[in-house]
């Protein structure tokens, strides 16, 4: 969610239809990472401030895996307070105990370690992770993650000669400590300082080293990844065209494109050639929709190239409209395979029935004279004790209710701010258990104005992209579906990391009547406990299938 107050119209339905690797028999294979959360000090805008690090680098490691791995990743908190990673767009089916958000897990204490173990199941795309503990991604802790196809299963394009990651973001030269205590005060954090290509603020005058290096006539997969706090970021290479291949773990069809608005959270896969005359090239990534825009570069060169790049940049396009017809000529591939053998096009989204239609409001106010942000008039606060947590151990009357906001929210409802947690309750009738769908989000419709229910009339039931996270333009809506088959504690937030931090995010817990190994796990015996059930013993009411 970007910009002033928009309205969602969400459909959310219930569908009936150094790494080693250890082989382990009738598994998937296992793959183990260790990791050092440390503080360090760099500089990507000229000026010396605390990152943080992991296992030495800014931006973190690059995680690689192929759809199906078991991916293990043992984090050591060398910070002074708790710590979290979420692995953005990931689904963790049947395990939102590994999510990496406040409402479904306790933070790593400080000088402690916790073992991560997820699937990227029937997944494949490029993605992300980054902290969700305070505002720690203003600091760093953030990096790619790539899941690739497995080899039985094609991709709608040739083989790569090599595979890279680009992440841009914009930058705050104020730490993470310091913005934290802007936005506890009731301020806001206010305009970036600078934008960043894989860490780096280009020079432009010819002393940047290359990012990636090509070879004439060789085809390369980019993956484009927003990995910032706010900005809206273009994106573009001198030169060069991009085709659209990918976004978020789905594959579109492929158009070229001079540039691509990337908004915060979300990523691109395009692929690249490089056709033209063998020298250094500019990567650049410019603001949207700030009145002063902040650029950058990075630089591509060829190998055996001669020749500086051209001071002469690409123009960034203007406008909310240029960015809103980009978005609407993103299509799914109807035919391409997915993580799995048979063609998205056999997921017949358009043919589920609606059984739930929530209106999500977002609105900013003052809460005893301090900043919020909220979602149909509640602000989110996290309890000390996780909301999956207080679940699982039938606490729940002591930490939570359940829709405090009304799924149809009226003028007044929406202007009285509340903070406290915000969770909506879903319930699968175990006869309605779904097919496994492709991915999180389906975006049927945006449009300016107010949504209501004749709209529907307009939605996109055939190839609408899916993805998990979605911008909607100030004063438009945009109609979502939403295909809750996956049970657990589910996070649905701004990914505008100020919004999201000052309340404007809300939890949807998917509940089967039957306690059932078949719909979820349970709690692993490594999981962390705290609050209210911190010294509760561990409890496994989930039955075999």
């Amino acid at each position: 969610m970007k910009g002033g107050v928009k309205l969602w119209a969400v459909c959310l339905c219930l569908a009936t239809a150094t790494a080693t690797i250890v082989m382990v028999q009738a598994e998937d294979p296992y793959f183990h990472h260790v990791w050092n959360v440390t503080y360090g000090t760099a500089s990507p805008l000229g000026v010396p401030q605390q990152v943080i690090l992991i296992n030495g680098q800014f931006p973190g490691p690059n995680l690689n895996s192929t759809s199906n791995n078991n991916i293990i990743v043992n984090v050591f908190n060398n910070l002074d307070e708790p710590f979290l990673l979420t692995w953005n767009g990931i689904q963790h089916r049947k395990n939102s105990w590994q999510a990496g958000t406040a409402g479904t897990m306790c933070p790593i204490p400080p000088g402690t370690n916790f073992t991560y173990h997820f699937q990227p199941k029937d997944q494949i795309g490029s993605y992300f992770y980054y902290p969700t503990t305070a505002m720690h991604r203003a600091a760093g802790a953030f990096g790619g993650l790539r899941v690739n196809s497995r080899l039985l299963i094609p991709v709608p394009y040739a083989d790569p000669e090599d595979d890279y990651t680009v992440l841009i973001n914009d930058w705050y030269t104020k730490t993470h400590t310091q913005l934290k205590n802007f936005l506890d005060s009731g301020r806001t954090i206010g305009r970036p300082d600078g934008i960043l290509i894989n860490g780096k603020a280009g020079k432009g005058d010819g002393s940047d080293q290359p990012l990636f290096t090509l070879k004439q006539g060789k085809t390369y997969r980019i993956r484009i990844c927003n990995v910032g706090l706010k900005a809206s970021l273009n994106f573009r290479i001198q030169n060069h065209k991009m085709k659209l291949v990918e976004m978020e773990g789905s594959h579109v069809l492929q158009n070229d494109y001079d540039s691509l608005d990337v908004h915060v959270g979300q990523c691109f896969g395009v692929t690249l050639t490089a056709n033209q005359e063998p020298k250094d090239y500019y990567m650049v990534a410019s603001t949207r929709f700030l009145k002063n825009a902040l650029t950058t570069t990075g630089l591509l060169r060829y190998e055996g190239g001669k020749g500086l790049a051209s001071s002469q940049l690409p123009a960034a396009p203007v406008g909310w409209a240029w960015s809103l017809n980009q978005f609407r000529s993103f299509r799914w591939n109807l035919t391409a395979s997915a993580a799995r053998p048979n063609p998205q096009g056999s997921y017949h989204y358009g043919k589920i029935n609606i059984t739930r239609t929530i209106k999500l409001v977002n609105t900013q106010g003052k809460v005893d004279s301090k900043l919020r942000y909220a979602l149909n008039g509640v602000s989110h606060i996290d309890p000390e004790t996780p909301l999956k947590l207080a679940e699982y151990f039938g606490v729940t009357d002591k930490v939570f209710k359940y829709d405090s906001i009304s799924d149809n929210p009226t003028s007044d409802q929406i202007k009285n701010i509340k903070i406290e947690p915000n969770v909506l309750n879903i319930t699968q009738p175990r006869e309605e258990c779904p097919v496994l769908a492709f991915g999180w989000l389906l975006l049927l419709r945006y449009s300016p104005g107010t949504w209501t229910p004749e709209k529907r009339k307009n939605y996109n039931l055939l190839d609408a992209v899916s993805r998990h996270t979605i911008q909607v333009y100030p004063k438009c809506w945009a109609a979502i579906l939403l295909t809750f088959d996956n049970c657990g504690m589910w996070n649905i937030r701004s990914e505008n990391s100020e919004r999201r931090y000052l309340g404007q995010q809300l939890y949807a817990s998917v509940l089967s009547p039957e306690k059932s190994l078949r719909d979820e796990y349970n709690m692993p015996e490594s999981s962390l406990q705290c609050g209210l059930v911190k010294d509760k013993p561990k409890i496994n009411p989930y039955a075999g299938a």
